[in-house]
């Protein structure tokens, strides 16, 4: 009875293990490679996020020159429509045309220019966080494909595993040496095995559909796979990673730009006090005349600030406060960035040491021990369990070690994010570097 119950489930194992990877054989056909250069390419050239940010700092130049500009000149026109008196012959003017121009001679126009300018670098260093970013986010997108691919490979290589182990615990049954419980085990194994993989090409999926928006194509477009790539450590000692940071990271250099306008903007509102002349032409024609200007008249006028103290006052108090503000916010955009620095090279370094453990140690540990539990198995030394345990260990640890290289190629490569300057060669430069080495 119960040779009558187990052989034909193991038949059924067998079966279903073969049939599974006969057709995932059949269906896999060939992909294109996509590299990580490619992609670098590609993103830089159409992202949405940065040519909006592209946009935005093009715009910021116009305004410089908008803020630089003299004020409109003014003209006024007036003429006689209807006199209801008689007036002597050249007595009343009839028509006038009046030219209005402000000198700008505090420099006041200037002083805006300056302070439009420094919020037009302000915007382009946001277009250098865009850029990083977006970078970052597609190299981490692309290492997080590669592993997906990885993973799903090692999955394949452990269906493979469980189905030898099937197929040997079957031999072992018909001979009577097996349990019907350790079948059940490899089947819970097989299930788990199968749960995995679904989840792991969900995370393929979502990996694909990342990498495409940030290239700015279709969310289902397909999508190569990776080619083999690395992004090593920058070769830069603690002292010189911490002054790249603080002198380029986008943050502190809008911190700094801030400062600039803000220091511009207390200039103008000391400035304030000072009225900018408006020079006036006129000219004038009479109600008897045949000539076309009958009298010309220049004049001068402005503003009188004097009368109003407490409100320009006012805007240098406010003006002042605000480069204080500016100068705190520069000093904890500073400390932030270091905070930051601090964290990454710890997160490389961390990541770094688990590679380097799995790779060297625990991996050729697990499969030494998985091997040798096999044969110890098969010569009847060690249990049905063991093996098991072995087998689930060395896949758990082989995942385990792909996860950490992953994690190790994102955290360089977001680096450059960190510090705010390119520590690894953009697309266009690396060829060159290609064409200089040939």
């Amino acid at each position: 009875m119960k040779t009558n119950y187990l052989l034909p489930f193991y038949l059924a194992l067998t079966s279903i293990l073969r049939a599974d990877e006969s057709g995932n054989a059949g269906t896999e056909a060939p992909r294109a490679h996509i590299s990580l250069r490619e992609v670098t390419k590609v993103v830089l050239a159409n992202n949405p996020a940065i040519k909006e940010a592209e946009n935005r700092w093009r715009a910021a130049v116009q305004r410089v020159r908008q803020a630089n500009a003299w004020d409109d000149p003014r003209i006024a026109g007036d003429s006689r429509v209807r006199r209801f008196v008689d007036v002597p012959p050249n007595a009343f003017m009839d028509q006038s045309l009046t030219v209005e121009q402000l000198i700008p001679i505090t420099g006041k126009n200037l002083l805006r220019g300056r302070a439009a300018a420094a919020e037009a670098l302000s915007i382009f260093e946001e277009v250098r966080r865009a850029e990083l970013d977006v970078i970052a986010k597609a190299r981490a997108s692309f290492f997080r494909l590669a592993n997906a691919y990885e993973q799903l490979e090692i999955n394949s290589k452990n269906l493979v595993s469980l189905r030898q182990i099937a197929d040997i615990s079957r031999s072992k049954y018909e001979t009577g040496v097996e349990s019907a419980a350790n079948a059940l085990v490899a089947e819970t194994d097989y299930s788990k095995l199968l749960e995995t993989r679904r989840d792991l090409e969900r995370n393929l999926s979502d990996a694909q559909s990342q990498l495409n928006a940030l290239m700015n194509h279709d969310a289902f477009a397909p999508l190569g796979t990776p080619s083999a790539a690395n992004i090593n450590e920058a070769n830069l000692s603690l002292s010189r990673l911490r002054a790249i940071t603080l002198a380029q990271r986008p943050e502190v250099q809008m911190a700094q730009a801030k400062i600039d306008s803000e220091k511009s903007k207390l200039q103008l509102a000391r400035r304030a006090w000072i009225p900018d002349p408006a020079l006036m032409v006129k000219g004038q024609r009479y109600n008897d005349t045949s000539q076309a200007v009958s009298e010309l008249d220049a004049g001068v006028s402005f503003t009188v600030p004097w009368v109003n103290p407490s409100k320009y006052s006012a805007g240098v108090r406010e003006a002042r406060e605000n480069v204080g503000a500016a100068e705190q916010g520069l000093d904890r955009e500073q400390k932030e960035a270091l905070r930051l620095l601090r964290d990454q090279l710890e997160k490389i370094e961390t990541a770094h040491h688990h590679v380097e453990l799995f790779r060297d140690k625990l991996v050729p540990q697990a499969r030494q021990a998985f091997e040798a539990t096999r044969l110890s198995y098969e010569s009847g030394k060690a249990s049905f369990l063991d093996w098991i345990s072995a087998q689930r260990n060395l896949r758990d640890i082989e995942a385990t070690a792909r996860e950490h290289l992953a994690d190790y190629q994102i955290a360089v490569a977001e680096l450059e994010a960190v510090t705010g300057t390119e520590l690894y060669a953009r697309p266009a430069q690396q060829l060159k570097a290609e064409r200089k080495s040939q």
